[in-house]
């Protein structure tokens, strides 16, 4: 039962839409109709600005985080399955976040929700994972590139950490999840590939004030008069 538990509690966790939340809390919109529709921390920065956008993002990497950490406190001490339960529990929070049963099973991409799963789980190809982000995003300023470079590099990385036996009796989970989520999130891009193709995704820029406008109606009107320095003397 308390596996059972677990993989349910990941599933309820991963699937809380907390960019829809998060907009429609701060500004009462419904974040589905504005930018790219999406409900990841992306759009909600584009749409709403950094400060809602980074909150929304630390809320879904602890959507990976913490079901992580459940089996360590729900199953025995010394459970030689609690790395696979572990596992299992990550994999339903993204499939939470990526098909929400409140949301008709539409959702985000993963990507943050992932994050937070290999930090606890596979801290060494999540810092070079991380770094690659870092590096495709201040070189394009694509979102999209990033995470895709991303997620085909913490593939690479985790089966070369795990090697020569990634497959091994107590690997053999981290090892299908390292290949299959890297998989999914892709998967969940196919829509910005296309865009990328044909030249028209959007590149990332953070928000900003508008420059002040002088409000209409200030300026002089218009006059055929010359000016006074112009004037025809009289004769």
């Amino acid at each position: 039962m308390t596996p059972l538990l677990i993989l349910v509690g990941a599933y309820l966790a991963g699937s809380l839409p907390f960019g829809l939340i998060v907009a429609r809390l701060a500004k009462g919109i419904d974040i589905r109709e504005h930018g790219s529709k999406n409900i990841g921390a992306t759009n909600v920065t584009r749409v709403l600005g950094v400060k809602w956008g980074a909150l929304c993002f630390v809320l879904d990497v602890l959507k990976g985080v913490l079901p992580v950490l459940l089996p360590n406190v729900m199953l025995a001490a010394g459970d030689p399955n609690q790395i696979h339960w572990q596992v299992a529990a990550g994999l339903l929070a993204i499939l939470g976040h990526m098909f929400p049963i409140w949301l008709g099973f539409h959702g985000g991409k993963g990507v943050a929700t992932a994050l937070g799963i290999v930090a606890v789980l596979a801290h060494v190809s999540t810092a070079i994972t991380f770094g690659v982000f870092i590096a495709c995003f201040a070189a394009t300023r694509i979102v999209s590139i990033s995470s895709i470079a991303s997620a085909t590099t913490f593939a690479v990385s985790q089966m070369c950490v795990l090697w020569p036996q990634p497959f091994q009796e107590k690997t053999w989970s981290l090892a299908a999840f390292s290949l299959a989520v890297p998989v999914l999130i892709i998967v969940k891009h196919r829509s910005n590939i296309v865009r990328l193709l044909r030249g028209e995704e959007n590149r990332f820029e953070f928000r900003g004030r508008k420059p002040p406008q002088e409000p209409p109606g200030n300026d002089p009107p218009p006059t055929d008069e010359p000016p006074s320095d112009e004037k025809p003397r009289s004769s």
